[in-house]
């Protein structure tokens, strides 16, 4: 096996391959071996199969199966034992395979188009200055931090008159000219509908008022203009309720209006776990910490989106554009030239990033470790129990749902490069000066639009 390189400029160059019969035989050799061990062909006992005919019937795949492997393999081998950054993989060059007949030859030359990284000088210094955003808290946050928790663990409760908001059950029927109840349409003997969701404003002043037995006849398309809403009244499928309209009459069984929890011990202990909270001053503590954990968490993804800027417009990248468009069209083959070109600039951005993070982290010997990737998985776990309200997680559940997490490829990649990213923004954050900037979450969030 030999393997050369040869640069066609700064960014592409060939890599070339000889392949010999001495590379692959004795592994084409032990793989045939394996298959006359299992082979069952009729008329042979099992392992007994004369090789001739196992070399007969797979000796070319497995001849090609070796082939593939040993100069993958031995490309990787080659490119990392010569520290030569490569962008995509390696791709064959077509003209090449027009001439190759694995049928007759034992031995073969390659060669694959390759992609070079570039490389990256970081000019970032202590003159660049770049803004963290503090965002203060308001009364606003808090109202709206405690009206969801509120709702979260709030009922239905049965009322006597309906009002704007609340949830009627009841039954609807068709009405005919006369006011009549139309015979010939099934209605729904028991549905519920939502006084909120009508939206003429004079149909819905006609549901509220309302005490279980009364009756109200309303036009059904005025009330309800989405085929949708429609359907889930009627208790049909959507395409059956296209043609309906007229007038409906709703008669009222039960009146249901939802109350939010009460503030009070039930509710903290709900929320994060008996006797953790106990007064209502220890709940608005409580509130304004997470509040302000959170904010914390938008200006640092702000401070991080604002430092990877500044890290690209500094940097003068330059990268192999044509070999990358075909590298991609050869890995999304579903995907055209036309949807390339209009996601490139896209892509060319990520890649820059990528290769800047790369940068940073080989520089400063960056490593994600298996303790902070334990640490991450059960950090990401807890977020999204609190998510879903469950802020009492035992520390037992949280390290057994990130366990199960480390065991998906997906997740795992998507950690260590989270953990990876982060590494590599704090240290750019050392080449940078940092200045916090105290500002109201309106004006913070007018910064993204």
């Amino acid at each position: 096996m030999n393997i050369t390189i040869e640069n066609i400029d700064n960014l592409n160059a060939l890599l070339k391959v000889e392949v010999r019969k001495s590379d692959y035989s004795e592994n084409v050799e032990k793989v045939l071996k394996e298959y006359r061990r299992k082979a069952n062909v009729k008329g042979f006992r099992p392992g007994m199969v004369p090789m001739g005919i196992i070399r007969k019937m797979h000796g070319k795949v497995v001849q090609l199966d070796e082939i593939n492997k040993i100069v993958s393999d031995s490309i990787s081998k080659y490119l990392t034992e010569e520290k030569i950054n490569i962008l995509g993989d390696p791709l064959p060059v077509n003209d090449d395979t027009e001439f190759i007949d694995f049928e007759n030859q034992e031995d073969f030359d390659f060669t694959f188009e390759v992609g070079l990284a570039p490389d990256i000088n970081l000019n970032l210094t202590k003159k660049n200055k770049v803004d963290f955003y503090e965002i203060t808290i308001d009364e606003k946050m808090r109202k709206d931090y405690i009206s969801n928790y509120t709702k979260r663990f709030g009922e239905f409760r049965i009322a006597d008159t309906s009002g704007d908001s609340d949830m009627l059950k009841g039954s609807i029927f068709a009405l005919d000219e006369s006011g009549n109840i139309n015979s010939g349409d099934p209605g729904a003997d028991e549905t519920t509908l939502s006084v909120s969701v009508i939206k003429d404003k004079k149909i819905k002043k006609d549901f509220t008022g309302r005490k279980s037995g009364e009756s109200i006849d309303f036009d059904l398309r005025k009330a309800f203009p989405n085929d949708f809403e429609i359907a889930g009244i009627l208790k049909k499928q959507k395409d059956d309720v296209a043609e309906l309209n007229g007038k409906y009459r709703f008669t009222i069984s039960e009146i249901s209006r939802f109350e939010p929890a009460a503030l009070n011990k039930d509710l903290f202990d709900k929320l994060y776990g008996e006797n953790v909270i106990n007064t209502e001053e220890e709940f608005m503590e409580k509130i304004d910490g997470e509040i302000s954990e959170n904010l914390r968490r938008e200006g640092e993804y702000k401070l991080m989106l604002d430092i990877k800027k500044l890290a690209m417009s500094k940097t003068d990248i330059e990268l192999p554009e044509e070999f990358l468009r075909k590298w991609l069209i050869k890995v999304n083959d579903q995907v055209t030239s036309d949807q390339i070109d209009k996601d490139f600039n896209s892509f060319k951005e990520d890649l820059k990033w990528q290769l800047i993070r790369n940068k940073v982290a080989r520089d400063n010997e960056l490593k994600v470790t298996e303790e902070e990737m334990h640490e991450e998985a059960e950090k990401v776990t807890r977020y999204q129990f609190q998510q879903y309200g469950l802020f009492y997680a035992t520390d037992d559940q949280i390290h057994n749902y990130a366990h199960e997490m480390l065991k998906r490829e997906d997740d795992v990649k998507r950690i260590a490069e989270k953990i990876l990213e982060e590494k590599a923004i704090e240290k750019l954050k050392e080449s940078v000066k940092i200045e916090s900037k105290q500002i109201s979450m309106d004006d913070f969030n007018k910064l993204f639009e």
